[in-house]
């Protein structure tokens, strides 16, 4: 056939796949600006079913007009009512949906049951925490032990003191506690009340419960960096000072855990977070924490992040060693948490004693350990091989020993290289 005849034919395509395409963009923009309406109408209304049908109101508007680009008008020979039958019948099933997925609770788990030896401490700061105490059969009078778990908000009470509760054999009273919002420990009705504040309040409420003029500090990933601002702020109440797997002082560079994952995990972790429910939850979170619980309670957001942990254990973990029985405390964990600059600046110079644990697929940077080491003069290093980023759980006897020599003041073999190891898989 000649180019001449072709050309209507060419045009129609074009203008079809321009159409095609244009429709393909305003469908995607339909969830981003149906969470953009939720959370700028939560800077000035808290009412969840004002909130919620709004952002769904809008999700419609704009999936309409994609489908409308999306599907051309029909042919002459065709009746026109199957355009907006068509239109009509995807746009519901699309909107019924999304709308059954945001507005039905996620499952919820049952409340989790107490571990042997659990109590309850009711502080001056208004936190109830759940702890466990393991006391030495032989006091000492060694300053008591206080373990500090990561996350922010991945609490395990049960393992933690099963593991830490050890040390109580050298002397110490050892003391693991859920922090405020995580594990069996109490939620706040604000999740914009939790933060660094508050578990350093926390602390120092603990310190004078257990009438202790110095801790011993356990810190694992964020519980280091809380139990580094303690001594920043309380300098004088730290007898010593172990630092696992500890988070940096600055942001940690995005991505660092997911380079450790193939494709198949990473997709699937960004489904996980995809779900409508968590999407609502994190956007109001933004702008109106107290909103976001009232719209997706704690045991269902906590559930949906157990699961995300339990996807990003490959990541966490070397080869081996039984999965941990985390309950992450999720408002706890995603409410915004900058990095104060006072905790570097209170730290440095200080001559507290310090060990640092790293491990050697940890995905925390190697350069945060060793900024530890450069601000601490009395701090010392120890490289765990085939241990990840929960070292104490990959590597448990030879985390324990490490730990054991630092508080007995016993020789160690400390790593002294500027450079992270050959064998070290982690950000430098």
């Amino acid at each position: 056939m000649p180019w001449p005849l072709w050309r209507p034919l060419a045009r129609r395509g074009l203008r079809l796949l321009g159409r095609v395409l244009a429709g393909a963009v305003v469908v995607g923009l339909a969830p981003v600006l149906a969470l953009a309406t939720l959370g700028g109408l939560a800077t000035l209304i808290t009412t969840p079913a004002v909130l919620l049908g709004a952002a769904l109101g809008v999700f419609a508007a704009i999936l309409f007009l994609g489908l409308l680009l999306i599907l051309p008008r029909p042919a002459a020979r065709l009746p026109r009512w199957l355009r907006a039958v068509v239109v009509l019948g995807v746009e519901t099933l699309v909107v019924w949906q999304v709308a059954a997925a945001t507005l039905g609770p996620l499952e919820s788990p049952p409340p989790l049951p107490p571990v042997a030896g659990q109590r309850m401490w009711d502080l001056p700061t208004g936190s109830r925490l759940a702890y466990v105490a393991t006391t030495p059969k032989r006091p000492r009078g060694l300053p008591p032990v206080v373990v500090l778990h990561g996350g922010p908000g991945r609490a395990d009470l049960d393992g933690d003191s099963a593991f830490f509760g050890a040390l109580a054999a050298d002397g110490h009273p050892v003391y693991v506690y859920d922090q405020l919002g995580a594990g069996r420990s109490a939620r706040l009705s604000d999740p914009g009340e939790y933060g660094l504040t508050r578990d350093l309040d926390d602390l120092e409420a603990i310190r004078l419960r257990l009438r202790a003029d110095r801790l011993v500090l356990v810190g694992h990933a964020e519980g280091a960096l809380l139990a580094s601002a303690y001594l920043a702020r309380h300098p004088d109440r730290v007898d010593r000072l172990v630092l696992s797997s500890p988070a940096g002082l600055h942001a940690p560079p995005t991505g660092a855990v997911l380079t450790r994952l193939d494709a198949a995990q990473n997709r699937r972790l960004a489904l996980s977070l995809l779900h409508p429910r968590v999407l609502t939850a994190s956007t109001l979170l933004q702008v109106n924490p107290a909103t976001a619980r009232s719209v997706v309670g704690d045991a269902e957001l906590d559930a949906r992040l157990d699961a995300y942990h339990r996807l990003l254990l490959p990541a966490l973990r070397c080869a081996g060693g039984a999965a941990p029985a985390t309950s992450t405390g999720a408002y706890a964990n995603l409410v915004r948490r900058p990095i104060p600059p006072w905790i570097r600046e209170g730290i440095t110079g200080s001559r507290v004693p310090a060990l640092i644990i790293k491990g050697s697929c940890d995905y925390q940077s190697w350069s945060s350990a060793a900024d530890y080491r450069t601000l601490l003069p009395g701090a010392r290093l120890v490289y765990l091989r085939q241990a990840g980023h929960d070292a104490y759980r990959d590597r448990p006897g030879p985390y324990l020993a490490a730990v054991r020599a630092f508080l007995a003041g016993r020789p160690l073999e400390p790593y002294t290289g500027d450079l992270p190891p050959p064998d070290f898989e982690g950000p430098p």
